[in-house]
């Protein structure tokens, strides 16, 4: 049946859609990536907040407790292989469904022949579903009865935000584990482990330090990526009857060229510094080519967007009103997406913050203000504005002659809203900028009535 698989007792027969296996598939012909798989919890590299004591994987496959996950993360961060762990490591039957190909006959099939075995014989299922967002809604609503009985034990993984793409009463259901892009120094591990180990590459090749670095950079926190690039470049070295994987080697079995970035040292800082400069410059393409630079180099793109989400009000602010929004939008869609796809969320933001008008008013205002703070320009607030909410307040003169903005002509006041010793203060100073001009000659006729000396009709 296309896109079931229900593989016995046996782990060893577990296997995937593509005809490999979850769980047995460690022959030398293998990719490394599969035959260096993690057997056991301790051997799964980064998550450790999921693998504590009592955690609710150690109790799912040490404990052989049943609980419905599921595990959200990044590409190549262990889901499959929690998978394939539990598949090992319990007495359970495992079955997988495949979100491409399976539809709501192929997952009613699942959860009867599990409701069939565990009243036949008492035993458990595990079901695992890859790529669980790419189910409908109706896919979704078929697994509901399985996992409510405890007929299956849901593992489901998926790559996509699951509360915006799983259904509430399966989330519900089910508990969610967020599974981290791996660090450096992990993936540096993982490549370090698959050289020497016998399941890898047995020690056949030695791997220079900057070649490490390149594909440990290229990875972007995927061990499954990282370990392809290393049997690549193992293999590119090895053709040419060589032991030794040099950068140059690994630039050319993987087809990228190593870019010069330490995400801790002074390029990192650099290149974001050239990035903010070209952003506030307006200088588009020169943005875009240290976006690229960043990206290419396996920066975290919360980074990059959070960046964006500063500038926007620190270089652009109410110049283009709609910048800060733009920013913000982007930085969400890198959360809800992630990359490679998010690459296009973030260059449309750069080129968007990049053509916008200028201006520095609202940092310069708000430095203003803070160094009158912390010169001691404080005040006592005017009784007027005090709180008057409390018995005894107006007694004390507190919200006596306080002039309701809402009830003055055109809902402004004349009024003294500054401490005595800040009456004259004049924090923000908008520019003629963009869509600036306006808010400045708006906020010039506000200043004027509310300090008292308006010769015009008010705001517009």
């Amino acid at each position: 049946m296309e896109g079931l698989f229900d593989y016995g007792d046996s782990a060893d027969a577990t296997r995937t859609a593509g005809g490999g296996t979850l769980a047995g598939n460690e022959h030398a012909s293998a990719p490394l990536a599969v035959r260096m798989r993690p057997r056991t919890l301790d051997e799964l590299v980064g998550q450790r907040q999921l693998l504590s004591a009592g955690s609710p994987l150690r109790r799912l496959v040490e404990g052989d407790q049943p609980m419905s996950l599921i595990l959200w993360g990044p590409p190549g961060t262990g889901k499959t292989t929690i998978a394939a762990i539990l598949s090992r490591q319990t007495d359970r039957q495992f079955v997988e469904v495949s979100a491409v190909s399976a539809g709501v006959k192929e997952v009613r099939a699942a959860i009867d022949g599990a409701r069939n075995r565990l009243a036949r014989t008492g035993g458990e299922t595990v079901l695992f579903v890859d790529e669980v967002h790419r189910f409908t809604k109706a896919q979704q609503d078929a697994l509901l009865p399985g996992v409510e009985n405890r007929w299956v034990t849901l593992i489901a993984a998926t790559t996509e935000n699951p509360f915006f793409s799983v259904i509430s009463p399966l989330l519900s259901r089910s508990l969610l584990l967020t599974l981290e892009s791996l660090t450096d120094d992990d993936i540096r591990g993982v490549l370090v482990s698959a050289v020497a180990d016998e399941r890898g590459l047995a020690g056949s090749v030695t791997v220079a330090d900057d070649a490490l670095d390149h594909l440990v950079r290229l990875a972007g926190g995927d061990a499954r990526r990282a370990l392809t690039y290393l049997e690549a470049a193992a293999g590119a070295a090895t053709a040419t009857g060589g032991t030794l994987v040099t950068l140059e080697v690994a630039e050319t079995a993987v087809d990228r060229a190593a870019v010069r970035y330490d995400r801790q040292g002074d390029q990192h800082y650099d290149v974001i510094s050239a990035f903010i400069k070209s952003v506030r410059g307006s200088d588009v393409d020169a943005a875009l080519h240290y976006l690229a630079r960043m990206m290419e180099a396996g920066e975290d793109p919360r980074f990059i967007a959070r960046r964006l989400v500063i500038l926007a009000s620190e270089d652009i602010g109410l110049a283009d009103p709609t910048a800060l929004t733009t920013a913000v939008a982007a930085a969400q869609a890198v959360q809800l997406i992630g990359m490679p796809e998010a690459r296009l969320n973030l260059a449309q933001a750069v080129i968007a913050l990049t053509v916008a008008p200028k201006s520095n008013a609202v940092i310069t205002a708000i430095d203003a203000a803070s160094a009158d703070v912390r010169a001691g320009k404080i005040g006592t607030v005017p009784a007027h504005l005090r709180d008057a909410h409390y018995g005894g307040s107006k007694k004390l003169g507190h919200g006596v002659s306080y002039t309701y903005a809402h009830d003055a002509p055109f809902g402004v006041a004349e009024q003294q809203y500054l401490p005595d010793v800040l009456v004259d203060a004049e924090y923000y100073r908008p520019t003629s900028l963009g869509a600036e001009a306006s808010v400045r000659e708006r906020w010039e006729r506000l200043r004027r009535i509310v300090r008292g000396s308006a010769d015009d009709p008010g705001p517009r």
